[in-house]
This record gives C-alpha cells, structure tokens and sequence, in this order.
C-alpha cells in the first residue's frame, strides 16, 4: 500500500527514484517488523510449551517416585510384619493352660514416697493371712517393691485356682471382712493412685512356684498391637526354651481385662551382673535371633521394672 501511494503521487520524472527509495525502505522496515513480532511469539509460545513440558515431566517424575516409594515402602513392611491367619476361637482359649482354669490378679500400686515404709509393714500383716486362710480360695504368688522403673510403686500378684467364680467368692468375702476393709481404707491414704489386671498364663510358660532367695525380679512388661496375640504365642512358644538353663523363667501373663493385649513376663536373677549375663548368653543360641525378630513389630509400647520382694513373698 505505501509503494502505490508513492507511485501514485509522484508526477515528476527525475526525482522518482528518490520516492521508489524512501518506499522500499519502508517496506523494508515494516517486513522486519512483523518478523521481529513473528520471532517474539514463537519464542514465548516455545518457552510457555517448554515450562509447561517441564511441569508435566516434573509432575510426572514426582507421582512416579511417590507410586515407587508407597510400594517400596509397602514391600520393606512386609518383610518384618507377619499375616496372622484368621482365627475361630478367643486367644485366651488357644494360649492358655487347659490343665487348669487358673485366674491370675496383678496390682500396681503408686505409693507416696514418705509413705512406702507404713505402706510394705501394712501389707505385711494383712496380705499374708489372705493368703493362709482356706476361706479364701487365692494365693499370694509374689509381693514386691520397684527398684528400678517406676519409682515407689508396690507390685503384687494374685492367683485364683478357680478362675472367674472363685475371683468373685473371695471378694464377696473380704468385703464382709472388718479387719480387711479397714486395712483398705487405712491403705488408700498412703496411695496416689492404682491399677490392676486380670491375666491368664501362657500355656509354655513355667508355672510361678515359690522360691528361695535372694534374688532381684524383673517384670517386662509389652503392649502388643491388637490382633497379634496369637503371632507373639506361636514365637514365644518356641523362645522359651533358650531362656531356661538358668532357670530364670518365673511365669508368663496376658491380659483378659484392664489394659488389653498386655504381655507380661518375670524373671528372676540373682543380682543385675547375672541379668546382663544370661540376657547376652541367649544372644549365642541359634535361634533366638529369629524370635526377637519377628516379635519386636508386633510391640507398641514396651516397659522394665527391677523389683525386690518383700520378705512376705513366696518368690524370694
């Protein structure tokens, strides 16, 4: 358009060159123009394709890693946490000694720590005559105070040979007991606080028996994830017989009420140097290993006390 409107109004003969020049110029310069415009478009449509390619790969990348590393992760748990198969039956009934319906009571109790002496010298004379009467129908297996753990706390561990009914005679009775019931009421002014539990004894363990001292126990105490009971049985019915040369076994609980899927195992040892030695000694058996390895993701909270018995306890 700009070189016919040139040819246009040039009307003289010998300075129409100049005009066909200044023309071409401008037709020059629009033509760069629009291929600068050009370049510039295609430059920013090629960057925004480019970040956008970018994004997406980035993106991609990252769902891929995330779908790897949740599989991944899925795979390295399930090298360490066992399928237990579905069951029929309670675990109490599958765990526990069938010879014998025998009930088992364990008290803790958190004592001020300016009232502990009153405390153990209260239970020393009132716990054994429960203990020794044939009205009632339990037995004291072992007394103790913390050492090491909880501090000021006082352990005591009950039996009911009866299970259930028997549990339910004896505190019918005591309730109608004055001495007892005093013994009780003169006992929670020492107290800050206390919890028990109903436990049923594995059926590989060693059944609690009395015997001499002097010797420290040791209560572990673990809270297993629910539905694992039955897995840690099955490991620890094979465990047990690494723990026995030195006849350190005492008994081994779990929980029907209270705190659910709570294992509790006592042992027994002569001083803690003998403690450290036979724990270490188990370490050297084939097979132990493999116990402590299958059993330690089924825990979710695991506890020690170190504790010494009264001079009353039939575990000394």
């Amino acid at each position: 358009h700009a070189w016919r409107r040139m040819r246009t109004r040039c009307r003289c003969g010998g300075e129409c060159h100049l005009h066909s020049k200044m023309a071409a110029r401008v037709m020059l310069s629009l033509a760069t123009g629009a291929r600068r415009a050009t370049a510039r478009v295609r430059s920013e449509h090629c960057a925004l394709s480019l970040d956008a390619g970018i994004t997406t790969l980035t993106m991609t990348r990252a769902l891929s890693a995330t779908s790897f590393n949740n599989r991944e992760d899925s795979w390295f748990k399930s090298l360490f946490v066992r399928k237990v198969d579905p069951r029929k039956d309670a675990h109490s009934n599958l765990l526990a000694k069938k010879e014998t319906s025998s009930l088992y009571k364990i008290q803790f109790h958190s004592v001020k720590p300016e009232s502990l002496e009153a405390y153990n010298k209260l239970c020393i004379d009132i716990l054994p005559q429960i203990h020794k009467d044939e009205n009632y129908p339990c037995e004291l297996v072992g007394t103790w105070n913390t050492w090491y753990g909880e501090q000021d706390q006082a352990v005591h561990l009950w039996k009911y040979s009866g299970g259930y009914p028997t549990l339910t005679e004896v505190m019918n009775k005591l309730r109608q007991n004055k001495e007892f019931m005093e013994f009780r009421k003169e006992r929670g002014k020492m107290l800050l606080s206390r919890k028990n539990q109903l436990l049923l004894e594995f059926s590989f363990w060693n059944e609690p028996l009395p015997r001499s001292g002097p010797n420290i126990y040791e209560l572990r105490s673990y809270q297993l994830r629910p539905g694992t009971m039955i897995e840690w049985g099955n490991n620890w019915a094979r465990a047990i017989r690494f723990r026995q040369e030195n006849n350190e076994a005492v008994g081994g609980f779990f929980s029907q009420i209270g705190e659910l899927y709570t294992v509790h195992h006592l042992w027994a040892y002569k001083d803690l140097q003998s403690r450290d030695e036979t724990r270490n000694s188990a370490w050297q058996k084939p097979g132990w290993d493999e116990c402590v390895y299958y059993t330690v993701p089924l825990i979710q909270r695991m506890d020690s006390r170190i504790m010494i018995p009264l001079k009353i306890s039939p575990l000394q």
